[in-house]
């Protein structure tokens, strides 16, 4: 079945900003009544880098027809999305936030430029509505026991309930890339049963597998570009790819929904600073034949894993999208420990990840003030190991041979707040795979990024 998905996100957006920007009303004159509108607060974002990416690039066994290739080149690689020293922008986000009570509040984030989440190409949209959701009731945040038991409901464009939200590092280790970096479209249900244990479940429309490089940029595959003119000028590479869930920017009502559901229990108090979180959860779809992407004539899910023209395809047995894992969340003062694991079975390839990520936000004594604003004051350390054991072989001949490799990420970094709202973080991610031969291969980079939040 072909998925045909319109623009009904877009179509969201006004009924969302009329709701948000709801009037308050006062009774009498002079005279402060109740508020019948809610709470709005804006916020704005921006961030810039400075990138280094080491060059590398692995021959591919696909034929693809010369016209296709650069002139004096036999074969194609998959190399480097963009190496060398870059300064760029990546991203100004707006938020928006309303919240009537604790019971009922809604959120809208909006990516502008969004450099490093074009998905999955460059060619994909350079304003982005990252999320656009709902809540009725309480939701708590991790490790943080509520006051009793309660429910919410969420409605929209969300992350998924298992993903890390309260991220230390400008990077991504690998599970967090190919299983839960990008939102989903649906509803969310949660149930608090008293202050320890809660239940989780949600219907949502289901993120198309694609592929991409886990490093900054996503790399560009399939493009309009790339047919028309094999070595055009500043060209992307195509990266050194993974399987990824893509990102939804359509709606789509025609497809088989994802469900989800997990059980966890919490420790701690209710401030959040000292506690302990475990989730286990599961989700189940049904792929589809193809789903349409921007910026690319590749089709997502089947068509991806059976490869251009259904000439090379993985090992595939049915068409069913299983995963199952379990996280960890750990605060103790300005410490902080994440771990997931996931077990997946994609149209019947097996594959493993998990990835666990330490971090110590350290407060510093004042010594400096610019514009009576304390200068530099924290410094967080973080560091993250992730690792992905792809469990199936690929076709002889594919264009895309790093999906089946065997995968280890190491990012480490700092993050240093200049004044309030506004931060430098440095890192490096190695990257390293090991190939077909049997030889290992490493595809580095490092990252300086500013960020100004007001």
């Amino acid at each position: 079945m072909r998925i045909h998905p319109f623009r009904s996100v877009a179509r969201c957006v006004p009924l969302l900003a009329a709701t948000l920007c709801a009037p308050l009303a006062a009774q009498g004159e002079g005279e402060e009544g109740p508020r019948l509108g809610p709470t709005v607060r804006f916020g704005i974002e921006a961030k810039a880098h400075l990138r280094r990416s080491d060059e590398n690039r692995f021959p591919v066994p696909f034929p693809f027809p010369p016209e296709q290739l650069p002139p004096g080149q036999d074969r194609a690689f998959l190399q480097t999305v963009d190496p060398g020293t870059s300064l760029e922008l990546s991203a100004v986000t707006l938020f928006v936030d309303a919240t009537w009570s604790e019971l009922l509040a809604a959120h809208l984030k909006v990516d502008m430029i969004d450099l490093y989440d074009r998905n999955p190409t460059s060619g994909d949209k350079k304003v982005d509505v990252d999320e656009a959701w709902l809540r009725f009731g309480r939701e708590m945040p991790p490790a943080t026991l509520p006051a009793g038991s309660g429910a919410y409901l969420k409605v929209g464009k969300f992350g998924h309930f298992e993903r890390q939200d309260d991220r230390h590092l400008e990077s991504y280790g690998l599970v967090s890339t190919a299983f839960n970096r990008f939102e989903d479209t649906g509803v969310e249900l949660g149930v608090d049963l008293g202050r320890h244990l809660y239940l989780k479940g949600s219907v949502t429309q289901g993120n198309p597998v694609f592929i991409r490089d886990p490093n900054a940029l996503a790399g560009d595959n399939g493009t309009l570009e790339q047919l028309r003119n094999p070595h055009p000028r500043h060209a992307l590479g195509s990266g050194i790819l993974i399987l990824y869930d893509a990102e939804v920017e359509d709606v789509d009502v025609d497809g088989d929904p994802e469900l989800g559901i997990g059980v966890g229990l919490r420790f701690g108090d209710e401030t959040g600073e000292r506690g302990l979180e475990l989730l286990a959860w599961g989700y189940e779809r049904t792929l589809a034949d193809t789903v349409d992407l921007e910026g690319t004539v590749y089709g997502g899910d089947l068509d991806l894993l059976l490869g251009p023209g259904n000439l090379t395809p993985l090992p595939l047995a049915g068409d069913e999208k299983r995963e199952v894992g379990g996280n960890l969340w750990l605060y103790y003062g300005g410490v902080t420990l994440f771990a997931q694991y996931v077990d997946q079975e994609l149209a019947g390839l097996p594959r493993t990840g998990w990835e666990v990520e330490a971090a110590w936000s350290i407060e510093l004594p004042v010594r400096w003030a610019l514009a009576g604003q304390q200068l530099f004051p924290f410094v967080a350390p973080a560091a993250r190991y992730s690792r992905l054991d792809p469990d199936f072989a690929n076709h002889p001949l594919t264009p895309v041979p790093s999906v089946s490799w065997e995968w280890d990420k190491l990012d480490a970094g700092v993050r240093l707040g200049i004044v309030p709202g506004t931060d430098l973080t440095l890192e490096y991610a190695r990257n390293r795979f090991i190939l077909k031969s049997g030889r290992e291969a490493e595809n580095d980079e490092y990252l300086a990024t500013l960020r100004w939040r007001w």
